[in-house]
């Protein structure tokens, strides 16, 4: 079932509505909805014109999303638009080139309507700043809108882009679109490549898309995907083949060391008993008994080798979660660290393994609902304490850990009203049969995007 964006997209390429209709309507539910909201850190509205007026006068198409308005996390380079990192050592950046993917989107035929407010280099779990925010969520804007892309999600969620850029370290597309009812897609990491990235075979982080739907993900990956050499990880062969055989899909509330709220696990059951009814569904998933641990050892090092220099200079004027990160990436010891890359190895395996048999593992979206923005840190479940600030996030990160693509569907609503999502987890380099199978599942199941009020 075709959603707002391939809806908009095919009214464009018949040019049925012009790209400046388009940008000026996204303009306008900007102005109407975000300033109760905060989704946008800044708004481009002068250039988003001008690009919708260029592309107006073309006597042909630039390319599958010609004339779509889209907005870019603040964690992106966007050439000529401010470009925060939601920090306030970049109050006033304006980078001169694109971000790869930035650039894709552009030459696809993208406009650029702003940028998505994130925490500070993307690392908190309200999704807010010292220079804006927080960023609300639509079902209740005293609420939490999910870190790090929680603007991206709002922006969907409400209709003010039909596509929005995010990225995904530990699960920051995937947590704010179940917390906002929307779609998202993290994919196989080197899928969306990153040219500028340090680490070069680092695959913990990717960039991704959130939407309404997953035919509308689809056409943003299809628009967007390809190698590039310079990123080592782009240059993997990706197969697009689709399986013939009906869908074999087992599921996971927890892959058997996540804590996740029962709040969650309740509308999960009942997400998973219509998959069930539609195509089969039964428990499994792959060993995961170390993948805590693994991820713990394995992230603050790569935070801090990306942000100590500014640790050093700059210190004082960084949220207390980055350098809380900074602080904790000193304490690694080479000979952890490669011991947990040996078991993040070990754990990629027996996904691999696992999903000789299996297509498709479900799983939550989310451990938790969305809590209060005051809140801060999510530091229990249920009752339980956590170990640390991170532990809320277990049931994305252990599959961020081994780099499988994941499509996140909007499946209803918790007891309180807000909306829960699943993880739909396929091999790596399998993402084109996975946003097959999450159309197939949307549409048995009647997973739609959950509209605010």
């Amino acid at each position: 079932m075709s959603g707002a964006l391939r809806t908009l997209r095919d009214a464009l390429a018949r040019r049925e509505i012009s790209a400046r209709a388009a940008v000026e309507r996204s303009l306008a539910a900007i102005a109407r909805r975000d300033p109760a909201l905060c989704a946008f850190l800044t708004v481009a509205a002068d250039s988003a014109r001008a690009a919708a007026d260029a592309l107006d006068a073309r006597p042909d198409l630039a390319g599958p999303l010609h004339g779509v308005p889209v907005a870019i996390k603040d964690l992106a380079d966007t050439a000529g638009i401010r470009t925060t990192y939601g920090s306030t050592l970049y109050r006033d950046h304006v980078p001169n080139a694109d971000d790869a993917v930035v650039a894709r989107l552009k030459r696809a035929g993208a406009v650029i309507v702003g940028k998505t407010m994130t925490p500070e280099f993307g690392f908190g779990a309200v999704c807010v700043n010292d220079l804006a925010g927080p960023t609300r969520n639509p079902f209740d804007p005293a609420l939490t809108s999910g870190g790090s892309s929680g603007g991206a999600a709002v922006a969907v969620a409400t209709g003010m882009v039909p596509l929005a850029h995010g990225t995904d370290f530990g699960g920051s597309v995937r947590t704010p679109a179940s917390f906002c009812g929307v779609a998202a897609l993290r994919p196989t990491p080197g899928r969306l490549p990153n040219p500028g990235r340090a680490l070069g075979w680092d695959m913990l982080s990717t960039a991704g898309f959130i939407a309404g739907g997953a035919d509308d993900l689809a056409l943003a990956l299809e628009a967007t995907a390809g190698p590039d050499p310079r990123d080592p990880l782009s240059t993997r062969d990706f197969p697009a083949e689709i399986p013939a055989h009906a869908p074999r899909v087992a599921w996971t509330e927890d892959f058997g060391v996540a804590a996740v709220a029962e709040a969650v696990r309740a509308p999960f059951r009942a997400a998973v008993a219509k998959i069930d009814a539609a195509f089969g569904a039964r428990p499994a998933h792959p060993d995961c008994a170390m993948a805590i641990e693994t991820f713990h050892t394995l992230r603050p090092p790569l935070i801090r080798q990306a942000y100590a220099g500014h640790y050093r200079t700059h210190g004082d004027a960084l949220t207390r979660t980055v350098r809380w990160w900074i602080e904790r990436g000193a304490e690694t010891k080479a000979a952890d660290w490669l011991a947990a890359e040996a078991e993040r190895t070990a754990l990629y395996r027996r996904f691999l393994a696992f999903f000789e048999s299996w297509d498709a593992l479900v799983a939550p979206a989310a451990a938790v609902l969305p809590w209060p923005n005051e809140a801060g840190d999510v530091v229990e479940i249920d009752g339980v304490a956590l170990p640390t600030l991170i532990d809320y996030l277990a049931v994305t990160f252990v599959v961020s850990l081994v780099g499988c693509p994941v499509v996140v569907l909007p499946v209803g609503r918790s007891a309180g009203g807000l909306p829960v999502g699943i993880q739909l987890i396929g091999a790596p380099g399998k993402d084109a049969a996975l946003l097959a199978l999450a159309a197939r599942i949307e549409e048995a199941c009647g997973f739609r995007r959950i509209e605010p009020p």
